[in-house]
This record gives structure tokens, sequence and C-alpha cells, in this order.
């Protein structure tokens, strides 16, 4: 059994280790606000961008732009974003698994998979993973720019546009609250067919409708979808860096309450241990006392 000055020593480090957990949780509890704040700015933007782009892969054109085309899928993309520091519980493993239980679904049908990473962890889990990852993007911040990430961004879809790849995914963990962050994989192009057929009042409607573009339908739909893509993967990165906040506030107070448990049951020990060293020299100088009458 541990001395009475070895539990001292530990309860000395635990209670440095909780000072030192609650000012993470503190710290990512202020950054989460103002990440879920970022993120509820860019929302209606990207969901206006789905309304748009989805009214122009229903309509009755003669142009379609090649991320409208649905061709038959021998390699497909995925843009990984993950975070760049750890202690966010299980955040990025929960991600990792969607996403190789969607590799596992395609090596099924003999189809490759191709990486594009955004973010320091899952560069460090391709690395014991595998596959090949054409790009990667670390340290990009708490509130980045599209420049940033675009690189990664533009190497697939260049890809895509050269025929090497047949469909690309968006592979994130979308923020629903505080305490819930659900790791989802989001087909990016070709355009799923159900990009949304809903109104703002959950209404489905009918997308059968043509337009009237000016200058030209291929210089518009050219520039939304360009806009389209931007906005779906930054959404995708500030839903990511709200997700990595919450999850890490999470963490940071379980493991300060944990520390505390622990701290609570070395205390009783100690003091347990002390009772008894007390009761034992009690003992030994009556004893003595009673020895030497």
């Amino acid at each position: 059994m541990a001395s009475l000055k070895e539990i001292r020593a530990k309860v000395t480090s635990i209670k440095s280790t909780q000072k030192i957990t609650r000012a993470m949780q503190m710290v990512a509890a202020s950054k989460m606000r103002r990440a879920q704040e970022r993120m509820d700015v860019g929302r209606p933007y990207a969901d206006s961008m789905r309304r748009v782009i989805s009214h122009l892969v229903h309509a009755s054109s003669d142009y379609k732009h090649p991320y409208m085309v649905t061709r038959p899928v021998n390699t497909v993309g995925y843009i990984v974003i993950t975070s760049d520091r750890g202690l966010a519980g299980g955040l990025n493993i929960n991600l990792f698994k969607a996403l190789t239980n969607s590799i596992e679904d395609y090596q099924n049908q003999s189809v490759k998979a191709e990486f594009s990473v955004i973010g320091a962890k899952g560069v460090s889990f391709f690395k014991n993973f595998g596959g090949k990852v054409t790009s990667a993007i670390t340290d990009y911040g708490d509130n980045p720019t599209f420049e940033q990430l675009n690189s990664s961004v533009q190497a697939m879809l260049d890809d895509y546009d050269s025929g090497k790849i047949d469909r690309i995914y968006v592979v994130y963990n979308k923020f629903v609250n505080a305490m819930t962050q659900q790791p989802t994989v989001t087909q990016l192009v070709p355009l799923p067919e159900g990009t949304l057929t809903e109104d703002d009042s959950g209404v489905r409607t009918d997308l059968s409708w043509d337009y009237i573009y000016e200058p030209d339908i291929k210089t518009l739909v050219d520039g939304l979808l360009g806009r389209y893509i931007e906005s779906i993967v930054y959404q995708a990165v500030m839903e990511n860096i709200a997700s990595e906040q919450s999850s890490r506030m999470v963490a940071m107070k379980a493991a300060t309450d944990n520390a505390g448990d622990l701290i609570n049951d070395l205390q009783l020990v100690y003091n347990k241990l002390r009772q008894a060293a007390i009761t034992r020299e009690i003992s030994e100088i009556v004893g003595g006392a009673a020895a030497v009458s």
C-alpha cells in the first residue's frame, strides 16, 4: 500500500492537472461561442446556395456542367476535414469510423479512393491507415479563409475535371449542439439529385422549371458552381471547428470532474492511513506505559 507521502504527492500532481483541464475547458467554451457565431453566420448563405444549385440541377436546359453529370465510378475522392489539435474526446475517431465505413463500401465494389486532408489529425491518421493522399493542409487556425483551404480543394477538383476521380465527398463533423457532433459524409460532386428539394417551410417543391440566363447559361452556371463548392467546403470547415471546440470543452469538463473524484478517493485513503498510524502510535504508547508500570 502507498505511503502517506506518496499519496500526498499524487494528490498534488492531480490538483495541478485539474487546474490545467479546468483552464482548457474555459478556453474551449469561449472559442466554441465564437466558432458557433461564425458557423451560424455562414449557414444561411450555404443553404441558399444549395437551393439555387438544386433549381439549376432540375432545370430543363441544354447545357450541363460536368459537375451535374453522373458517370460510372472507378475512383472516389474524399476531402477529409479534421482538427489540428487533440484532446477533443472521440471527435476525430468517430469521423474516421464514418470515413472507413464509406471506403469499405466502395472497396467491396472494387472502387479506388484518394484523399485530400485538412487538419493535422487527418494527416497522422493516413500515415498509419495508408491510402493515396494527394494534398494536405495543416495549421489552418480557428478562423481560416477559403484561400487557405483552396489548394487542397482545387487539387481534388482538378482530378475530377481530368477524369481521374469520378465522385468527391466532403467528410466533416456537423455541429448539432454543444453535446452532439455528427460525423457526416456528404457528396460534393457530381451534384446529388437530392441537393435540395424543399422550400423554407419544409414543403417539397417542383423544381422542373427553366430560366432566362444573362449573359449566357454557361457563364452563369460555371460561376455559381464555383461559389457553391466554396460555400459547402468552407461551411464544413466552420462546422468542424465549432464541433472541435465543443467536444474539447466537454472532454476537459469530464477530465476535471474525474480529477476531483480521484482526489476525493485518494483523500479518503489518506485519512484512513493517517488514522491507522495515529491509532498504532497510541497503542504503542499505551503498551509501553503498561510494560513500564
